[in-house]
């Protein structure tokens, strides 16, 4: 018997095909639980299937171990999340030997994010993630570059193609995605960097940075000040992004913002999305990314849809 028993129009001959091919990864669909927010995916058994997922993308990973950040590291806000973890991992090491083999066990496809605060710890990190089991890289380059003042690496298209065109070499084995910050000023110019130095595919967005003060305390809630804004109140935006960038770049694109619902993904893949990432509503509802998949497979069957790529309003414009 089904543990999770979603309302599904009944299925016919002309089934839909929700499988995805991401740089050659091939993706059982396209819903992807997405980085900082499903652990190693061990942590979220007996909560949902997780076998029924297309794919899990690791917490961040970064070459040694990492303790996070003191004080505060989570604190909602009016439809969101600021979060300000720091990159609380094991270190890449450590993960491959303890946190893989039973996150491979899972089924769904592994995508290790890869994080670093200088060209060498990216170009180490990426060395033993090229020799592991792992499916992707998903590099995030909105880490600080401590070598450059703290300034994050996806906020500038030179920075940003010297750090891709780095991985690309010491991982050469592995499809790359690079996770883009929203807060560059010209997005579109550093997504072109990073195709131009060898990324496969892009994800979108990652978190905005944002604030919160207390005002009983009369100090910002966060030790660093600043923090990145996930949920609903992001969406809207992220969607534009991904739509332009859609337009900007040859290479597969994965959405990711405040999706909560299978409607939300749809509007990502409707707006030329390969996939998507979902983050921050998995903690309020751990079954939502299984609503989503069965959601977007009832929309496909009704509308007549027989593939996911076929979702893309640039093929196929409402009326």
């Amino acid at each position: 018997m089904n543990k999770f028993p979603y309302s599904k129009i009944s299925a016919g001959l002309n089934d839909p095909d929700l499988r995805v091919s991401i740089a050659g990864l091939r993706l059982k669909n396209p819903v992807i639980a997405a980085s900082g927010t499903f652990g190693y995916g061990k942590e979220y058994r007996g909560l949902l299937d997780i076998a029924a997922l297309g794919g899990i993308c690791t917490k961040g990973l970064t070459l040694n171990p990492r303790p996070g950040n003191e004080g505060t590291r989570l604190h909602e806000t009016p439809s969101g999340l600021l979060n300000s973890i720091g990159l609380e991992n094991p270190g890449i090491k450590v993960f491959i030997e303890k946190e893989l083999p039973a996150l491979r066990e899972l089924g769904p496809a592994v995508i290790a994010n890869l994080s670093g605060s200088s060209i060498e710890e990216y170009a180490q990190g990426a060395a033993l993630l090229n020799s592991s089991s792992i499916d992707m890289i998903e590099l995030n380059i909105s880490c600080p570059n401590v070598k450059a003042g703290g300034m994050a690496f996806g906020l500038d298209p030179d920075t940003a193609y010297s750090v891709v065109r780095q991985v690309r070499r010491s991982a050469e084995d592995k499809p790359l995605m690079v996770k883009l910050s929203p807060n560059a000023p010209d997005l579109p110019g550093v997504a072109k960097s990073c195709v131009a130095a060898g990324a496969d595919a892009l994800s979108l967005v990652n978190t905005f940075k944002a604030m919160a003060i207390d005002v009983k305390k009369r100090k910002p809630v966060f030790e660093n000040i600043s923090a990145g804004l996930s949920g609903p109140a992001i969406r809207p935006i992220a969607l534009r992004m991904v739509w332009e960038l859609k337009e900007a770049v040859p290479v597969p694109i994965i959405g990711i913002g405040g999706i909560a619902s299978a409607e939300d993904a749809l509007e990502f893949l409707l707006a030329g999305a390969a996939a998507v990432q979902v983050g921050s509503a998995t903690f309020a509802h751990p079954p939502v990314m299984n609503e989503i998949v069965a959601g977007i497979e009832d929309y496909m069957r009704q509308y007549g849809f027989l593939e996911i790529g076929e979702l893309d309003l640039r093929k196929n414009p409402g009326t």
